[in-house]
């Protein structure tokens, strides 16, 4: 198993390090962050091949961290002489008698480990080209990767291959798995598992007739007797047109699977995605000590999602296994003190969430608890009536709606509060908390809330006045029956009367005063949230 990953200098990552756990690594981040380059990293240090290739076919300046590359080639043009940038990915391996021989020193932190590392550098024999090269700076706008070189060794400061190397790795991702070479491997099992060797001798056998009597059709007969009048113009040889009857195109490649007696490729994207990780799952996993996933969701629908990561947890049980994923779904099912959240060159986790807050998102998976990890800054709110008046006093404030500058308010229902609470405290992520004092300010505010009180990154907005217990008398005490009855196209003569109108219709009159252009009152408590 891999303890930890260091990367340097390899695409988004300058200098990053992370350490991972021995089962389940869930990795989540904005666009941009890095989760897939992370796979990838870890990919390339166990395979030494990228994008399925060998690393050595794909070298550019691509592959280097774009800082470091505008940095050199800055240097360069200024007249400098700087060193040239190069990649290293190290791989920090678990205790085990079998990978003793990884063992040494030859890693960044020079301490004594069992590990792997991959380097991409500048290839000294290179030196007098490169020497050359420099004599026009002003051309110089890349890094010559083409003078550059890969070493694959072992913390031991040994060579590395592929067969010597003990640790086995499958890479999924739905959107680059071809789908013939799944589908080979599909019949493939099917045959090897179903049929006997004389049911095997009976379909070749079958197959073969079939592309001889493709010979016999009149139409082709046709066509091969005018080709062999046109000989003397392209050879002395009679020339025909034939299906291949030869032993080398095998009749396995070119049989297709059928679902609901539709092809394949006719199937919806989802059903293909889903089917194709299960296929890669069933191909791979089974002498793989190392599993990684990029975006398992990806046009799924919410029961074929559950049903697939079900299947991910069957298979891959008692492996490692790092999935990338923007789904909350797949975080919440497969266990949120399992996540790792990437900001920068940093990261973040919730390996110390408490067992009854994991277990209530793992149950209950429908809660975006991403958006939460996501956001610069969250406000909480009990309903859909809030989240509206909330944006409106956002809107008032800043002159912007909250996802403009990255503040995402979330409708969490008010039971799940200290859950999402929990998280927040953990990733230290400004939340702020609006919530109604329910007639019982001391109880249902200062003491309910009372063990987020001194976390610096927590607020909880409400009001202390107990004759105003939810939002709506909270909105009518702020602007008046004349006010109200404008924006909400009604005529009721008393207070009373219009609160109970909102509290029946929430969601209408939230909608009605977010889209109002009346001068409205936001209560103080809204006002303080949106700060």
């Amino acid at each position: 198993m891999i303890k930890s990953v260091f990367i340097q200098n390899f695409k988004i990552f300058e200098s990053f390090k992370l350490p991972l756990n021995d089962d389940l690594n869930i990795v989540v981040g904005n666009n941009e962050s890095g989760k897939s380059t992370i796979l990838e990293a870890v990919g390339l240090a166990l395979t030494k091949r990228i994008g399925g290739k060998p690393v050595e076919y794909e070298l550019s300046s691509y592959l280097f961290n774009k800082q470091c590359v505008d940095q050199y080639v800055r240097a360069v043009k200024e007249g400098g002489n700087p060193a040239l940038p190069k990649i290293l990915i190290e791989l920090y391996l678990a205790e085990s008698d079998e990978l003793q021989y990884l063992r040494g020193s030859n890693n960044s932190e020079k301490t004594d480990a069992v590990g792997i590392k991959l380097e991409i550098e500048f290839d000294e024999d290179y030196r007098e080209e490169y020497g050359k090269l420099l004599e026009d700076r002003a051309k110089i706008k890349a890094l010559p990767a083409e003078y550059y070189r890969v070493h694959w060794y072992s913390f031991a400061n040994t060579a590395i291959t592929a067969r010597s190397l003990p640790i086995g790795l499958s890479h999924i991702d739905a959107t680059t798995i071809r789908l013939q070479s799944g589908t080979d491997y599909y019949l493939h099992n099917i045959i090897s598992d179903g049929l006997t060797p004389k049911e095997r001798v009976a379909l070749s056998i079958a197959y073969r007739n079939l592309k001889e009597q493709f010979s016999n059709e009149p139409s082709i007969k046709a066509i091969n007797q005018g080709l062999t009048q046109k000989k003397s113009a392209i050879t002395d040889k009679d020339l025909a047109i034939a299906l291949d009857v030869s032993q080398k195109t095998n009749w396995e490649a070119n049989l297709i699977p059928y679902l609901d007696d539709l092809p394949f490729q006719f199937i919806g994207k989802g059903e293909q995605s889903a089917l194709k990780i299960m296929l890669a799952l069933e191909r791979q996993v089974s002498d793989c000590n190392v599993i990684l996933i990029e975006e398992p969701e990806n046009h799924l629908s919410f029961s074929s999602m559950s049903h697939l990561i079900s299947k991910i947890k069957d298979k891959c049980a008692g492996r490692q296994i790092i999935i990338a994923t923007h789904s909350a779904y797949v975080l919440n099912k497969l266990g949120i003190e399992k996540v790792i959240f990437l900001h920068g060159n940093n990261t973040s986790s919730l390996t110390h969430l408490s067992p009854d807050t994991q277990n209530y998102f793992q149950k209950l998976s429908g809660y975006d608890t991403l958006r939460l990890i996501l956001a610069k800054k969250a406000i909480l709110v009990e309903g859909p009536s809030d989240e509206l008046i909330v944006q409106k006093a956002y809107l008032l404030k800043h002159g912007k709606m909250p996802l403009d500058n990255g503040v995402d308010v979330l409708n969490v229902r008010g039971l799940s509060f200290s859950r999402f609470l929990d998280i927040a405290k953990e990733l230290k992520k400004n939340v702020v908390v609006v919530t109604d004092n329910d007639g019982d300010y001391q109880t249902r505010v200062i003491a309910k809330y009372a063990q987020y009180a001194n976390i610096p990154t927590i607020r909880i907005c409400a009001d202390s006045d107990n004759t105003a217990e939810t939002l709506e008398p909270q909105i009518a005490k702020c602007n008046g029956l004349a006010v109200l009855n404008k924006i909400f196209g009604t005529a009721f003569a008393d207070v009373a009367t219009l609160v109970e109108y909102m509290k029946n219709n929430k969601t209408e009159c939230a909608l009605k005063i977010l889209v109002t252009d009346e001068v409205i009152v936001i209560p103080k408590y809204l006002q303080d949230a949106v700060e």
